[in-house]
Order: C-alpha cells, then structure tokens, then sequence
C-alpha cells in the first residue's frame, strides 16, 4: 500500500481548528476539521469518518490544503460549459447587429435569433441554439424588443381623437377623513 500524501506543516491543528471557527462556510469548516484530525496524527479513515466522506475526498482536500491553504478548501462554484462564441467572435456578432441585415446579402429585414445563429454557422461554422444565442445577446446588451403591431386600417389622426381630454388644472379633492359624516 502506498504511504499517505503528506499534509504542510506550516499549519498546526490548533491553527486550522481556528481558522475553523472564524469560516461562514460550513463545508469549508468540515475539511478544515477533517484535516486537523490528520495533523492531530490520526489516520486518513478517521478524518473521513469526521468530514462524513470516503478516504478519496479526503486525499483530494489535502491536495487542496497544499496547494492554496486554508482557502483552497472553501466551497467553489462550478465552473460550467465553456462558452461556444469566443471574445473576438462575440465583437463580431455585435458589429453585425448594430450594423443590421442586408437584405440581398443576408435574405432578411431585420435579425432574428434564428437568422443570427445561421450567419454564426456561416461566419465562425459553429453550431448555436437560439436560447444560447439568446443568452450570448443579452450578454452583450442586447435585448429583444419589437414594434407596437399597428392595424393596417389605422388613421393617423385616429388617436387623438379617442384620447380623453385631461383637465387643464388639478383640483384637490376632499379629504374624506374630514368630511361631515352623512
């Protein structure tokens, strides 16, 4: 059987038990009390039974300890899907919406998401769904706005007739507290 990875020394138990008490990470308080049994000189399946874990987790938080202390145990975010557009091509997909379509070159009067996804397939050759692509523009600022739909039969001046003309000056109500009674 191989021997154990060996545990920094510049950090006695004591130490780390306080660093402990100071943390607000409970996960991050649990490695720390796992790793003081170890440099207390109990054996690995001790510090598993204290953290609630197998012997593998607890070799990867040494590993951890030693490279970055004490906060390489704290709890970290996941750092999720790379991203499929990099910065250059997301430069150049915000170029091409302020700049808008061609018609005779692009086939289409304004972009939608679909459109843009097909000039990313046909610029960078990436494949891109239109909820990534979505994702990717309000990255950028980019919001989805459209027009008030206007019936084609609409008059101009139509609007202005059914507005309801306001007062010419506010008038202040009575107070209802100190009204007479009826």
């Amino acid at each position: 059987m191989a021997a154990g990875i060996g545990v920094r020394s510049d950090y006695s138990s004591t130490d780390v038990r306080r660093l402990g008490r100071r943390c607000d990470d409970p996960d991050q308080v649990r490695r720390l009390l796992a790793l003081a049994v170890i440099l207390d000189g109990g054996s690995r399946s001790e510090a598993a039974k204290v953290g609630g874990v197998t012997l593998q987790i607890v070799r990867d938080w040494v590993l951890r300890f030693n490279a970055d202390g004490p906060d390489g145990l704290a709890s970290r975010k996941a750092p999720g899907k790379v991203s499929i557009l990099n910065d250059a091509q997301r430069r150049s997909l915000a170029e091409q919406v302020e700049a808008g379509p061609i018609p005779a070159a692009h086939g289409v009067v304004r972009w939608r998401l679909i459109d843009l996804a097909q000039w990313v397939w046909d610029e960078f050759g990436l494949s891109i769904t239109k909820q990534t692509l979505s994702r990717e523009m309000r990255a950028l600022g980019f919001r989805k706005l459209s027009a008030r739909p206007r019936h084609h039969g609409q008059k101009e001046d139509a609007i202005t007739d059914f507005k309801k003309a306001s007062q010419a000056s506010w008038q202040k109500s009575d107070d209802p507290y100190h009204a007479a009674p009826r």
